[in-house]
């Protein structure tokens, strides 16, 4: 089987039974499909996984993505390592799981290789598959105690925590790193090579520096040239991808193994299911309609409302609730009526305003063209 890259812009829009064969196929991936996709002795049903996303990888978004299908592996938000050994009760909500969240992953993030050890054997005791160490977050209220990004700024400390780790637990250890610290800097080809001889299991790049934040386009050449400089495990291509094509290109171009979706998951949960078709067959359904999307929404919140209660719910699910109705093009009145609803009763009569009205722009039954949900703008050091 050949897949191929596509080099003339735009992309194709993506529609029901949409091949990527119209998407000017030019250059074939050597080897064609990649093997499946392991960590170590976790074999993965598919080689699309769901990103780390502070404030929405959640239990309830991950069990929306994993019943519409197509996803590998499921990781949750960061977690402050400190935070669960001290049983902080926000640490211990951000790993929640149940039976339908499988295979799942949870990401740490920490300075001090022994809190990081003993996370990690606290997690593998209640039973994680696997476990992510954050390397990649360019946050200033984590990089200032030393966490996330700033781990790639003092390589033998930093080889050091992840051995460490490594060698406390049975399960699969992974690492997400950025490209580097700046662009003087670009050191994830050589955390790639020694975290693979201090034995990880995989490890994801996000294409861009700490500097950049979510400025600027990913650098798959950067991704790339990590990938040739590792000998067995698998390389994540993660970054920017926002729909069949962007993934195809990112597996084209860097020769990773696999693919993590973040923020393109948030505009469409469907993306995961519309590249396991893609790759199957080369065609793929279309992401939800209006009235789909709505509800998904509905189902999220009854998933959060089970864990927090319906008035906590409300609240925490603000943030996630705009993203879905900026995706289903509701005008601001309505998106502003649901962001003002504080019981159960005002988020029901705001959502069945909302289903009344339909979308402001297009057909309530067309397909929703590719949406973005933007990263934080401005420099790093101000988010």
């Amino acid at each position: 089987m050949e897949m191929a890259g596509v080099v003339d812009p735009p992309w194709p829009p993506l529609s029901k039974g949409g091949n990527f064969a119209a998407a000017r196929l030019v250059f074939p991936l050597p080897g064609g499909i990649p093997p499946p996709l392991a960590y170590g002795q976790l074999r993965l049903a598919s080689r699309y996984l769901l990103s780390p996303l502070a404030g929405y990888t959640n239990l309830p978004f991950r069990r929306i993505v994993r019943e519409l299908g197509g996803v590998g592996l499921a990781t949750t938000d960061l977690v402050n390592a400190r935070g669960l050994l001290r049983g902080n009760e926000r640490s211990l909500q951000l790993i929640e799981t149940c039976a339908e969240d499988s295979p799942f992953a949870v990401q740490i993030f920490g300075s001090d290789a022994s809190e990081m050890r003993e996370a990690a054997q606290l997690l593998e005791a209640r039973g994680v598959d696997s476990i992510d160490i954050n390397m990649g977050c360019p946050v200033e209220r984590i990089t200032k105690g030393g966490a996330g990004a700033s781990l790639m700024c003092s390589p033998s400390q930093t080889v050091d925590l992840v051995r460490q780790v490594v060698d406390a637990v049975r399960v699969p250890v992974t690492v997400k790193m950025r490209l580097g610290w700046d662009e003087r800097t670009i050191t994830a080809p050589r955390f790639a090579r020694e975290f693979e001889q201090a034995g990880v299991a995989a490890v994801a790049i996000h294409g861009r520096t700490r500097e950049q934040g979510f400025r600027g386009t990913v650098d798959r050449d950067g991704i790339r040239r990590v990938v040739e400089v590792v000998e067995r495990i698998p390389v994540i291509g993660n970054g920017d991808v926002l729909n069949v094509a962007d993934a195809a290109r990112m597996l084209a171009e860097t020769g990773c193994r696999g693919v993590s979706i973040g923020r393109g998951a948030l505009a469409n949960p469907w993306i995961f299911r519309q590249l396991v078709e893609w790759e199957q067959i080369g065609t793929w359904e279309p992401a939800g309609t209006f009235d789909d999307r709505l509800e998904l929404l509905r189902r999220q919140f009854a998933y959060l409302e089970e864990l927090r209660g319906a008035e906590l719910a409300i609240v925490i699910f603000r943030k996630m609730g705009h993203w879905y109705l900026k995706s289903m093009r509701i005008c601001a009145a309505l998106r502003h009526r649901f962001q003002l609803a504080k019981t159960k009763p005002e988020l029901e009569a705001a959502l069945a305003a909302i289903a009344a009205a339909g979308p402001a722009r297009g057909r309530r039954d067309g397909v929703r063209q590719d949406f973005h949900v933007p990263g934080p703008a401005g420099p790093v050091e101000r988010w």
